[in-house]
């Protein structure tokens, strides 16, 4: 196995087993149950059911890979960190590159998401931003920039400048006020179910529920977060292991029970695809309910934006620790010993393409940059099985070349299943992350040889 990443700044290691799970959970439930479901019934009608439980699979073997790597490379950086120590410098660096993009898309287009909640419940209020401020340029005449999803990008992008303590017990709270929604739309919504509109299970035939599986695979995105702050976490051998496994058998479970409620209450053919929940109770005439439901979905995807732009800048700062860029970018805050001039940097670019680019597009690149990352854990697991099987193990995969095989051809089939616009997008910024690459090694041996 090549060298890991080298020493340098090292992160606070403050975050307990339990705040590893609150922040899985906090960054899984959000935009994806609250909006993707909603266009997800669109495709395959009650089959979201099947659809979630496939999506759901793929992520549990990527999680077991996830698991094994993060419990032998506590390292901040997640993918990037075990590709560095497995495959080498370059590898780790596309991975990097993409990890970069899936997290940097993602945050943006639940900003983006968020945005259109927030200009919903200021209409109810009889509030309306100006139009050249409701959102990005070409979706509707007068619009200019999305400035409610630039500002709350910019919002957060102070608040991580404190330490991940404080990150973490504050999504304890959202998580609370998320699950408590969750629960009241179980509680409420199982009185109005009808067990007729859940059949026929597959109106629109097999090839439907892959397709709404890659849409809704966007839901279960976040337990790879977990990963991402193995470094800042106190015990990460056990904790990061039971923190993505214990975050995702959560959300799963929630998961098909709120399916099951949406594609219950009404025929799956009068679903919302923009906002199903709050929609699904005005339709049974629950207005009030509906307001709850939407301030809910607001939180939820508030909570969402906040671990994505925790997470991005680590990435950043392992590669800029590494040396693959400028090593002053990657220095932390001397009192809150987090990295803020990442922060900063992500933060600025993320507000500025959420608030100029429309929300379908940066879901595609998230999901296929996803996918990406998925299909090389997975593949790195395999690949330590047979050439290192006598490394220490703190946390072993069930199955190991089982799985992670299993993990790598599921990623890869369902990227393959992308639109081919998905595909040429992800094909340029990685091309882009090579030119960098290149020439800042060119740039940095001309240093060193100076």
């Amino acid at each position: 196995m090549a060298a890991g990443p080298p020493t340098g700044a090292a992160l606070s290691r403050s975050l307990t087993r339990l705040d590893l799970v609150v922040i899985g959970v906090a960054q899984i439930i959000g935009a994806g149950i609250f909006v993707i479901s909603g266009v997800g019934v669109k495709i395959a009608g009650p089959g979201i059911l099947l659809s979630f439980l496939v999506a759901g699979a793929a992520c549990t073997l990527a999680a077991l890979c996830y698991a094994e790597l993060a419990s032998m490379i506590p390292h901040a950086g997640s993918a990037y960190s075990y590709a560095y120590a497995i495959f080498g410098e370059l590898p780790a660096w596309i991975i990097g590159w993409d990890l970069i993009l899936e997290y940097g898309m993602a945050a943006a287009a639940v900003a983006a998401g968020w945005s259109f909640y927030f200009q919903d419940l200021l209409r109810g209020f009889g509030v309306f931003l100006p139009v050249w401020a409701s959102g990005p340029p070409w979706t509707l005449p007068g619009r200019v920039i999305n400035l409610p999803a630039a500002l709350v990008v910019l919002f957060f992008t102070l608040l991580l400048i404190l330490r991940t303590r404080l990150n973490a017990f504050i999504a304890m709270l959202i998580v609370v006020v998320k699950l408590a929604v969750i629960a009241f739309i179980l509680a409420l919504g199982v009185g109005h179910v009808k067990p007729q509109n859940w059949l026929p299970l597959v109106p629109h035939g097999g090839w439907s529920i892959i397709q709404a599986a890659t849409l809704v695979f966007f839901a279960y995105l976040g337990f790879d977060v977990v990963a991402i702050t193995a470094e800042e976490s106190r015990n990460p051998a056990r904790d990061v292991p039971f923190g993505i496994i214990g975050s995702l058998a959560i959300c799963s479970l929630i998961y098909l029970a709120v399916a099951l409620i949406l594609v219950g209450m009404v025929p799956y053919s009068q679903v919302n695809p923009d906002s199903p929940f709050s929609t699904l109770f005005r339709q049974v005439g629950l207005h009030w309910a509906a307001d709850v439901v939407a301030v809910g979905a607001m939180i939820g995807i508030t909570s969402v934006l906040y671990m994505l732009l925790l997470a991005q800048p680590r990435v950043l700062f392992a590669m800029a620790r590494d040396g693959l860029l400028p090593r002053g970018v990657a220095a932390l805050h001397p009192r809150y010993q987090t990295p803020h001039r990442m922060t900063l940097l992500c933060g600025g670019a993320v507000a500025l393409v959420a608030s100029l680019t429309p929300i379908a597009k940066l879901a595609y690149l998230c999901n296929i940059g996803t996918l990406f990352a998925f299909f090389l854990v997975c593949t790195g697991v395999l690949v330590l099985r047979f050439t290192r099987p006598d490394l220490h193990r703190p946390f072993r995969c069930p199955g190991g070349k089982t799985v992670s095989a299993l993990g790598a051809l599921v990623s890869l089939g369902l990227m393959l299943s992308m639109p081919g616009g998905s595909w040429w997008r992800l094909g340029l910024w990685l091309l882009a992350g090579l030119v960098i690459y290149f020439l800042y090694g060119w740039y940095s041996r001309r240093l060193r040889n100076g």
